[in-house]
């Protein structure tokens, strides 16, 4: 009998494990069409290769060299896993490859939060020169320091510190985000962004309708990720807390996209569409690092301070000549920087000061190291597709094709 109840649990976990991962899987169709919206039509061709093609890579990087990293198993040809489920003490509590699934998906999602904040002007081959760096190693080794337990160039481990990141703000999120801000920084903005006095210029994007529609396949996807992250749910205790996570997910996007919007009304007189969508993910970004222990209104509040946040740094950034066509890096570095700090005011067992150093172990390790590889990809073959490409559209001179060929004049 006992037997039973265990191979139940497993079946059930494993099960509960692999439609969470299906749903951060569909979150990859969340960023594709949402930046394909926000971007101008003679770019979207590009920006969709770009998604698909970095999910591909992501999904290959990690299993070649990217578990093995973070986690010290072998999925390459033993598909052995590491992370304490199989060859381990304990009895395994789902399936080691469903884990493997689950964690790919999460590496999938980090890179896909670079390919919208570069749009519009980065060579497509340097993007993905990019990724499978960014795959196969920048992101391994931070999660190995979370995550996977392991000690920070072994001088000190992060959960001794009282670091808690509970499905990702800062591994996931924050990660993304500052290997995006060091490839912008070295791409600079889009022609035509700034005008000769250096005022930003609004470049709105092809497909409001798109975007939204990415916003909300986000939005579900966001279950998934927060959801798994509980890793279980055949049990009274583990059901009970997915509840309250798949709970406070939406009470937090819905408190961000109301704060958002409202924000946006008072500084522009108008519902700005971009900016709730943007507030929405912002607040799904805030409540990620800790979405298992605040109430319904204490996630919708971090969720609104969240979408109140990414309006003004996105303002910020277009003053500080910071050209992110979609909001990216504010939304997930910024936004995901307070998620990680929110989180000891409902959760006693993360302590602020391992929060903030957590924080600056993630962003230092990714920036520098994507800026390292940046530079080389720009040295080598170069990261910016020349100023004619750019007028005319990456589409063409990127992937020989148009997403919208009959609006086109011949």
């Amino acid at each position: 009998m006992e037997n039973d109840i265990f191979q139940l649990q497993y079946a059930l976990d494993t099960f509960y494990f692999l439609v969470c991962g299906a749903l951060v899987m569909w979150m990859a169709a969340g960023f594709a069409m949402l930046e394909a919206g926000l971007v101008r039509s003679k770019n979207t061709t590009e920006i969709l290769t770009k998604n698909v093609a970095l999910f591909a890579i992501s999904c290959t990087m990690y299993m070649v060299c990217g578990y093995a990293i973070m986690y010290g198993g072998d999925y390459l040809l033993s598909g052995i896993a590491g992370n304490g489920v199989e060859g381990a003490d304990e009895p395994a509590s789902y399936a080691p490859s469903a884990d493997f699934f689950f964690q790919v998906v999460f590496v999938a999602t980090a890179m896909s939060i670079v390919s919208g904040a570069v749009a519009e002007r980065m060579k497509l081959w340097a993007f993905l020169a990019f990724a499978v760096v960014m795959t196969g190693f920048i992101y391994p080794m931070e999660g190995s320091w979370t995550w996977g337990g392991n000690p920070v160039f072994g001088l000190y481990t992060l959960s001794d510190l009282g670091f808690l990141d509970f499905a990702g703000s800062g591994i996931v999120h924050m990660a993304g985000a500052a290997a995006a801000l060091a490839g912008v920084l070295l791409l600079g903005a889009r022609k035509g962004k700034y005008t000769a006095d250096g005022k930003a210029v609004a470049i709105p994007g092809a497909n409001l309708p798109l975007a939204t529609l990415g916003t909300f396949i986000l939005w579900m996807g966001w279950f998934g990720f927060n959801g798994g992250s509980v890793l279980a749910t055949a049990s009274v205790d583990s059901a009970n807390s997915v509840a309250v996570v798949f709970m406070n997910t939406n009470a937090a996007a819905a408190g961000g996209l109301i704060g958002a919007l409202a924000l946006a009304q008072v500084l522009f007189g108008k519902a700005d569409l971009t900016m709730a969508l943007n507030g929405a993910l912002a607040g799904l970004v805030a409540i990620t690092a800790g979405p298992d222990t605040p109430s319904a209104l204490q996630a919708t509040a971090i969720g609104a301070v969240g979408g109140l946040l990414v309006v003004g740094s996105i303002l910020t950034l277009e003053k500080l000549k910071i050209d992110d066509p979609v909001g990216a890096i504010s939304v997930h570095g910024v936004v995901g920087l307070f998620g990680l700090l929110v989180v000891p005011y409902t959760n006693a067992e993360a302590k602020l000061t391992g929060q903030l150093i957590g924080a600056l172990t993630i962003f230092g390790w990714v920036f520098i190291t994507s800026g390292i590889a940046w530079f080389v990809l720009k040295l080598l073959i170069g990261i910016r597709v020349s100023e004619e490409d750019e007028y005319n559209g990456v589409d063409l001179s990127e992937c020989g094709m148009e997403a919208y060929p009959e609006f086109t004049s011949k």
